[in-house]
């Protein structure tokens, strides 16, 4: 029997989708969303941003003369079809290639890719700066930025809408409305989005032609003939053009178009099980902290839990949300916002809880420092997934510690265990006299059963689990645990029974503890799941400096990574217990 033959047999490049009809492209849109869904049920991934874009991509590579023409993925979430029409079709096809290209775009792979972009509301920024260096040396080139309608949130996408609608030559924007972030759009915006939705575009208020774009909107834009129609009508503008389609977020799989939430992004193996909304039975940091929230709510109204539209991160679930109703607020795509939001909420006498994930810190670092920490205002800041992962190079999240505890005025906390991250949360939201910062423990929750009654307004007071002589453990955080291992191997293997010490606070030195260090003690070891240039370890080996302790620091270089495995990583920075074992023996 014959193999039946795809019309992506057809397409290695853009260019031959110039040779396809508009019945052939249909039937390319169909392939290529089984092709994605086959993957990313193998894999994991973005499932409903690629689904919903298919058309578009195929419609903007038909019309326009990539890579000369240079399409700006915002996120770049949703770039699955692009890689699939760019030559990367292998990719998709073969389960043995399958990890062989990355999630988002990657100029190392193709010359259809122009940046790494990971994170949001950038796209129309870095169009506008090609857009005008092509300008300044006299190309003629399209410069078009993708961006969805939750990217709208951002603030750099208003600055870069704002400066793009002024650039006085071709740049063309086009954004992708699906009525949806991860979670639901929330923000004023929205509603003139709606209006324009409802109206066929043809609304008397209109936020992008008040800026100064010429408009054009597709009421569908998950018809591939309708996109090419208006792409080709403002294809070589000679001024600022906004297309505003309208798509369907999850399009051709019935479930993410239903529930987009959970579909957005998906885990090896969901599509082959029945998906229920079901909460599970077992504890973790997030139940722990939605179950803190929902129980303060019933004792002070004053209580707020925040998120930069990344709910599920932080276990912000819909069932969480609706009970929390008013004292819930999701400020969008907008990281900045959402910390000075806390700040002035602290301010006025609320006690806001922004709950935010660690590779998204560093897009707010302006606002911890001078809106929050400047004024000394008492907001509590939950970061989540701080550690070292194998993990894309734009979602890395071992940076959140030098990042943040050296601002000054911040108090960063590491629990490592439930009931310490309880006590925390308690004195956080508590307290009136610093900003507060928790790096929820990313590692299988641990109980201890007994209720920590630590007195953390007394700062920078580490606690010594065991006490000892010769070489001294700080395992921060996360890596406490493997500090109790290596603990165990040097009774084991040397004879040397260690102090093991918890140092709870990640921004100041217990100066007492680490003097009394130096009378007993040849060895200094600090473990922190995290870069350790400008981090916790530092900050100890600093103070020893002029003492006669050797200090070792153990934990990841400063450089990006690019889903590289946790082993591979762990063996390169020395964090096995033997490398670590080996290490200290070499250094005694």
């Amino acid at each position: 029997m014959e193999k039946t033959l795809m019309v992506l047999d057809k397409v290695n490049s853009p260019q031959d989708l110039k040779n396809l009809s508009a019945e052939e492209m249909i039937r390319l849109s169909e392939e290529i969303r089984e092709l994605i869904m086959k993957k990313v049920n193998t894999t994991g991934g973005h499932l409903g941003p690629n689904l919903g874009i298919v058309e578009a991509t195929i419609a903007l590579h038909y019309v326009f003369n990539t890579p000369e023409d240079k399409i700006v993925f915002d996120v770049s979430h949703q770039c699955y079809p692009h890689k699939i029409l760019t030559g990367r079709k292998e990719g998709f096809t073969d389960p043995d290639k399958y990890l062989k290209y990355t999630g988002y775009t990657a100029p190392e792979e193709s010359e259809y890719d122009l940046f790494k972009v990971g994170h949001t509301s950038t796209s129309v920024s870095l169009a506008v700066g090609l857009a005008k260096a092509r300008d300044l040396r006299g190309g003629r080139e399209n410069v078009i930025a993708l961006i969805g309608d939750g990217s709208l949130s951002g603030g750099e996408a208003f600055e870069g809408l704002d400066n793009a609608a002024v650039l006085g030559s071709n740049i063309i924007v086009v954004v992708n409305d699906n009525d949806m972030s991860i979670a639901e759009n929330e923000g004023g915006l929205y509603a003139n989005l709606k209006l324009l939705r409802n109206t066929n575009g043809q609304a008397e208020c209109n936020f992008f032609k008040a800026l100064g774009f010429d408009y054009h909107y597709v009421d569908n834009g998950n018809d591939v003939k309708s996109l090419i129609s208006t792409f080709n009508r403002v294809k070589d503008s000679d001024h600022p053009v906004l297309v505003h389609i309208r798509t369907i977020k999850g399009k051709g799989y019935a479930p993410a178009e239903t529930d987009k939430e959970h579909y957005h992004w998906i885990v090896p193996g969901e599509l082959d099980k029945d998906y229920s909304p079901a909460v599970s039975q077992e504890e973790s940091y997030e139940s722990i902290t939605t179950d803190y929230l929902l129980k303060k709510l019933k004792q002070d109204n004053s209580i707020i839990a925040i998120s930069p539209a990344t709910p599920g991160v932080s276990g912000f679930t819909k069932e969480f949300r609706e009970k929390m109703g008013k004292n819930y607020t999701d400020v969008g795509i907008a990281e900045q916002h959402a910390v000075a939001f806390a700040s002035g909420l602290a301010k006025n006498g609320a006690k806001p809880v922004l709950a935010i994930m660690s590779s998204f810190v560093q897009r707010a670092y302006d606002q911890l420092s001078q809106d929050l920490a400047l004024n000394n205002n008492p907001a509590t800041i939950l970061v989540f997934w701080g550690g070292i992962t194998g993990a894309d190079a734009t979602h890395l999240t071992k940076y959140d510690i030098p990042l943040i505890s050296n601002i000054p005025n911040i108090v960063y906390l590491a629990p490592v265990n439930k009931e310490e991250y309880l006590a925390m949360l308690d004195w956080a939201t508590e307290q009136k006299d610093y900003s507060v910062v928790i790096r929820v423990p990313m590692c299988q929750m641990v109980s201890t059963g007994e209720k920590d009654t630590t007195d953390y307004s007394i700062l920078n007071k580490y606690q010594v689990v065991e006490s000892g002589s010769e070489v001294a453990i700080l395992g921060l955080g996360n890596f406490f645990w493997l500090g109790q291992k290596i603990k165990t191997l040097l009774k084991e293997r040397l004879g040397i029974s260690a102090t093991l010490i918890n140092p709870r606070y990640i921004t100041g030195i217990d100066i007492d503890l680490m003097e009394s260090l130096k009378s007993n003690h040849r060895l200094i070891v600090t473990l922190e799941d995290g870069v350790l240039e400008g981090g916790f370890g530092e900050k100890i080996a600093s103070y020893f400096g002029d003492s006669d302790l050797k200090v070792l620091n153990f934990g990841a270089r400063k450089e990006f990574t690019d889903r590289i495995s946790l082993d591979e990583l762990y063996n390169r920075y020395h964090l096995n217990p033997e490398q670590i074992l080996a290490d200290i023996k070499q250094n005694l």
